[in-house]
């Protein structure tokens, strides 16, 4: 198994707006970690650090070893806040997490074999529905991706969750229908003239 991203932390004593402040003249992220049935411990990391993880995609369904002052807690990113104006980060929640726990955490869709796909190749678009989907996962198990194979789909076809191949320990956190990840759509052209057909035979119908 491969060894999850290390980013660096400091402890730090002050709480509030104040303190926070301090903390981002000083070039730094006020962040927190909590959970596990253990008090909180506020930490900060570096910005470009954090500006880093945030946006190399995957930032809040990544398990890291947060290295505080040498002491380091297993934790993955629960939520962030970024500054509207300048998009850049002020404040992590990091949550602890033990070795048998299990997630609720967003994972990215992806799709393959596009080339494989007659609907597409004929000229369809593919309609994401869903860019991500919320499973329940072991911690130590979450998958960069889900993937959906695309090959043999046709036009006017749905891709429902139910194509995703999952690990055996993972499940959707939406367990009471088989949603819709994306749609094979038919291009405007086509639309048309599908159109102009049915038009065509409703008036020769009414004559």
């Amino acid at each position: 198994m491969a060894a999850n991203p290390v980013l660096k932390a400091q402890a730090r004593e002050g709480v509030g707006k104040g303190a926070a402040r301090e903390v981002r003249r000083q070039g730094r992220v006020p962040a927190v970690i909590y959970g596990d049935k253990k008090p909180p411990v506020t930490v900060s990391v570096e910005f470009k650090d954090a500006l880093k993880f945030i946006y190399a995609g995957g930032f809040k369904s990544t398990v890291l070893d947060l290295d505080v002052d040498g002491t380091v807690h297993k934790v993955i990113p629960r939520d962030y806040q970024l500054d509207v104006v300048m998009d850049q980060p002020l404040h992590i929640d990091f949550l602890r997490i033990s070795g048998n726990a299990r997630l609720n955490v967003d994972v990215r869709v992806d799709f393959i074999n596009e080339e494989q796909s007659p609907g597409l190749k004929r000229g369809g678009t593919l309609n994401v529905v869903r860019h991500s989907v919320e499973i329940n996962v072991p911690a130590n198990a979450i998958p960069d991706s889900l993937i959906v194979d695309l090959t043999g789909t046709e036009i006017g076809d749905s891709i429902h969750f139910s194509a995703i191949a999952l690990q055996d320990d993972a499940k959707p956190v939406i367990t009471d229908r088989d949603f819709t990840i994306a749609t094979v759509v038919a291009p405007s052209g086509l639309k048309s003239a599908d159109a102009a057909g049915e038009d065509e035979q409703e008036a020769a119908a009414e004559e």
